[in-house]
């Protein structure tokens, strides 16, 4: 096997990277060996992380969505470490509406549904687009591999419930894109993967009461539990370890089906 990767010395970019799915990626770069940078909100948590995570860790505030924030975001992992391998996307939002309230006569807002097709979508793409081109920059290993993008989708993609039209439509997005532009890269030697997860304890699923939550926690078959946010982060550095996966999405969820 001569060519077993690792994540020590790489370089990782990770959005959201300043709470739950994000927060735990960075956290298991930094303990790997590597060095990240925190894309995330202005407003978020990111310059305290970074400072606690110390030398390999930088953050960049920033709005997925702007292509300037990413611009520099990208050009930070390059002053500072000085290349990057990995770009993590992470950040996502939702909104639970109906299509249509009959109760209130009230149809969804499109401003909500385009907000999280913004964001969820056009954002990872955002990310995906300008992160890859300084990863072409990287001199390819013996594969000529450059580099690796991994995105989050969710079981929504797939079995998306009520309420979820706005959230399933842009994961479905992020698992339809995965493909092509898999291929799109493919002779520059980077790779994109897909991890949907299923239930697992984030901040966007805190907000809910202890009571919906343990109840979400027993639909999943085994583990019967949510998910811990480190065990997103493993399967992040084991793609980015395994250079044969590319193009494909993981369901990581415990073999949970979701309900309607």
């Amino acid at each position: 096997m001569a060519n077993i990767r690792s994540v020590k010395g790489m370089v990782g970019l990770v959005t959201g990277g300043a709470s739950g799915l994000g927060r735990a990626t960075v956290e298991r770069l930094v303990q790997n060996g590597a060095s990240a940078v925190i894309l995330d909100l202005p407003s978020s948590e990111g310059a305290a992380l970074a400072s606690s995570l110390g030398d390999r860790c930088a953050f960049a505030p920033a709005d997925v969505t702007s292509e300037a924030d990413v611009r520099s975001a990208v050009s930070l992992a390059r002053e500072k470490f000085g290349k990057l391998d990995l770009a993590v996307n992470c950040a996502g939002i939702a909104v639970a509406v109906k299509t249509y309230n009959f109760k209130k006569d009230l149809p969804h807002s499109l401003e909500d549904f385009q907000r999280v097709i913004t964001v969820n979508i056009a954002g990872t793409f955002n990310v995906i687009r300008l992160a890859v081109g300084e990863m072409g920059k990287n001199e390819p290993d013996a594969d000529g591999h450059r580099g690796c993008i991994i995105n989050t989708a969710s079981v929504a993609a797939f079995d998306g419930q009520v309420g979820q039209a706005a959230y399933s439509a842009s994961k479905g997005g992020i698992v339809g894109m995965t493909l092509p532009i898999a291929r799109d890269l493919a002779p520059m030697g980077i790779r994109v993967v897909t991890i949907a997860p299923g239930l697992f304890s984030t901040p966007l699923l805190a907000g809910l009461p202890e009571k919906v939550r343990s109840f979400l926690a027993r639909q999943v078959p085994f583990p019967s539990r949510l998910g811990d946010p480190a065990e997103f982060a493993h399967m992040v550095t084991s793609l980015a370890e395994n250079p044969m996966i590319n193009g494909e999405v993981i369901r990581l969820d415990g073999a949970i089906r979701m309900q309607p």
